[in-house]
């Protein structure tokens, strides 16, 4: 008899392993002593929050939401809609404010929203958005965001 095992994290996705150098930077501990678990989960190891459960799903008054872990401005209210999806939405995001990466950590092909200032995981953006603005659309974990209403 055989026996195979698998280890499956239930995100399936893998720790940060990034080479590139962001204009913040922090050891893993101090990331750690900074956020709550949750917020490491998902800024630091890539995870997800649950679909319907984030504080800015819903939401929408005028300003902008910036990383919850170095305050970078990453989108604007007036790009954000309703997706549908459980998740708070945007058709983009402010220019050189996030980087795009291939993600391919579930065995298929995304691409991940990070933090342009420190690297943290935001989120995924698809090409299931708005057809009469961009197309796309920013699925942001709320958990990453910080929001600064307009003054």
């Amino acid at each position: 008899m055989v026996a195979i095992l698998f280890n499956v994290s239930c995100n399936g996705q893998s720790k940060k392993n990034d080479s590139e150098v962001y204009a913040i930077v922090k050891t893993e501990a101090e990331w750690k002593a900074y956020l709550t678990g949750i917020e490491y989960f998902v800024l630091r190891e890539k995870g997800t929050e649950r679909a319907f459960t984030g504080e800015y799903d819903h939401f929408y008054e005028s300003g902008s939401y910036v990383c919850k872990a170095c305050a970078n401005p990453l989108f604007d209210s007036k790009y954000k809609f309703d997706s549908g999806s459980g998740w708070p939405s945007f058709d983009r995001a402010i220019s050189g404010h996030v980087k795009l990466k291939t993600d391919r950590s579930i065995g298929m092909t995304r691409t991940e929203i990070l933090c342009a200032r420190c690297g943290s995981h935001l989120g995924h953006v698809f090409e299931d958005g708005p057809r009469e603005t961009t197309g796309k659309r920013y699925c942001i974990n709320s958990v990453a965001l910080n929001f600064n209403p307009k003054k």
